[in-house]
């Protein structure tokens, strides 16, 4: 793979370098607080198989097309692609005890809104990883300009590779769900988290005991790995994790939905003339169709949070 430099300046005039690959710069700079001038390189992780090809494909031309981040960050808030946009972030961020130059690892970062809050608000570095370039492309705008360390890169967290206690956090929001090996996953951030490290994620789930054959359907065509929250928690336990939490929070999420459905009712005019109306009825009947599943209890929502012993 060929790497080409290119540049971005913001707006006072300070410039950066950028990765380059193909048509898309999909590189970031990283400003640290204490040095402005401060460069850090970032490239595309080489998707190596066929099947990585494929889903990050569809990710990108399917679930997470450059109108879809826009529209569901219309709805979350800006910056953000995840349930409870700022609100959520807020009150699981402050359950970790964020401490000034602590290394966070986000696993499924989307447009980088929670790696901004807690960089600026706790003085943290932060490294956001997406295997969606277009995630990543969108969260390297956000970041111009910015006065934190952030960096993001493009890669598949089951194929990425750190060195063993790199991390003081992993913070992973409404991504696991992708993952089918969930417990090699969870042993490796076990290795990549330091001594007394944290993981906290928020999850789809579902109930235990065979699924109905809608949901079942459901999972299968967004390609989801879905657990019921005491085996999710049993999982990080497994993994070698003490201190393990396993919340269900699905009323909290009916609630958020609800919020946020009614908000984009009431703004209705507006999305429209900002989209489509194929794009309101889509994410109308998608909150839904999501309303529907919490409220037979199908679709759960867990929060697990647990320590590296």
């Amino acid at each position: 793979m060929v790497f080409k430099e290119c540049h971005a300046a913001d707006a006072s005039g300070n410039s950066y370098e950028l990765s380059l690959i193909g048509s898309k710069c999909i590189g970031a700079y990283v400003r640290n607080k204490k040095n402005q001038n401060q460069i850090c390189w970032i490239w595309q992780k080489v998707v190596t198989t066929e099947n990585d090809r494929d889903f990050q494909q569809f990710l990108d031309n399917v679930q997470y097309k450059n109108s879809g981040i826009l529209r569901y960050e219309r709805i979350f808030g800006p910056g953000f692609v995840s349930t409870g946009g700022i609100d959520t972030t807020k009150e699981f961020v402050a359950m970790l005890d964020l401490k000034p130059g602590q290394k966070v690892l986000d696993v499924g970062c989307g447009i980088g809104g929670g790696d901004f809050y807690m960089a600026e608000n706790f003085g943290v570095d932060v490294v956001g990883i997406d295997l969606s370039v277009n995630m990543i492309s969108f969260a390297l705008e956000r970041a111009i300009g910015l006065k934190c360390s952030v960096e993001f890169e493009v890669a598949d967290c089951t194929k990425k590779s750190y060195p063993d206690n790199t991390f003081d956090v992993i913070y992973s929001r409404d991504t696991i769900l992708h993952i089918q090996d969930k417990p090699a996953l969870f042993q490796t951030f076990h290795k990549w988290l330091k001594p007394g490290g944290k993981v906290l994620i928020s999850d789809y789930c579902r109930k235990s005991g065979t699924p109905s054959e809608d949901f079942a359907e459901y999972i299968k065509q967004r390609g989801y790995d879905l657990h019921d929250v005491e085996t999710y928690g049993q999982m990080l336990r497994d993994a070698g994790f003490g201190e393990v939490t396993a919340e269900d929070r699905t009323e909290q999420f009916k609630e958020v939905l609800r919020r946020e459905l009614e908000r984009i009712e009431e703004e209705k005019e507006q999305f429209i003339s900002d989209f489509t109306e194929d794009d309101y009825n889509d994410i109308v009947g998608g909150w839904k169709a999501k309303l529907v599943r919490t409220g037979s209890g199908e679709q759960r929502w867990g929060l697990f949070f647990a320590k590296k012993k």
